[in-house]
């Protein structure tokens, strides 16, 4: 009974290092890999390049696929915060002014809508980084909110 549990302990313990080193010689999933370090880093660019790399090496790499998905929705997301922020610097800026005019008023409405608009294009997925689907969702409240006072 023991002899069994063990055989099939070296077995199994066997087909996992054979996993492990078929992940690290091929340069598909070595790429992979690669790529998912840098997500997890918060490289997007940089892991969906190499995840790209991957798969056009072995397109049954469902790693790299799975990556590349996954750095595409997060760069939209990247995207979508920086363009929130710019705009909140531009905002701050303007409302630091003695009086706000009728055009800046007009600039915030417009930024205001760009952003709130923006942010239902983007699609979150159970996937992608819930960091900055917080952030996004932050921002995206926050225009809502001051556009609801511009428009008033």
């Amino acid at each position: 009974m023991k002899s069994k549990y063990l055989v099939s302990l070296f077995i199994a313990v066997g087909l996992i290092g054979a996993m492990i080193v078929y992940f690290l010689v091929n340069p598909s999933y070595a790429k992979s890999l690669e790529a998912k370090y840098f997500y997890e880093m918060g490289r997007y660019d940089k892991a969906y390049d190499l995840a790209n790399e991957a798969f056009s090496m072995n397109i049954y790499n469902r790693m790299a696929a799975t990556i590349m998905a996954q750095s595409k929705t997060s760069l939209k997301y990247k995207k979508y915060i920086d363009q929130a922020k710019k705009y909140v610097k531009a905002i701050n800026k303007i409302s630091n002014q003695q009086s706000i005019s009728d055009a800046d008023r007009a600039k915030i409405k417009l930024m205001c809508e760009i952003v709130v608009d923006s942010y239902t294009k983007l699609a979150p997925s159970v996937i992608t980084n819930k960091v900055l689907v917080q952030e996004a969702a932050m921002y995206h409240n926050k225009f809502e909110q001051l556009l609801e006072k511009v428009k008033q």
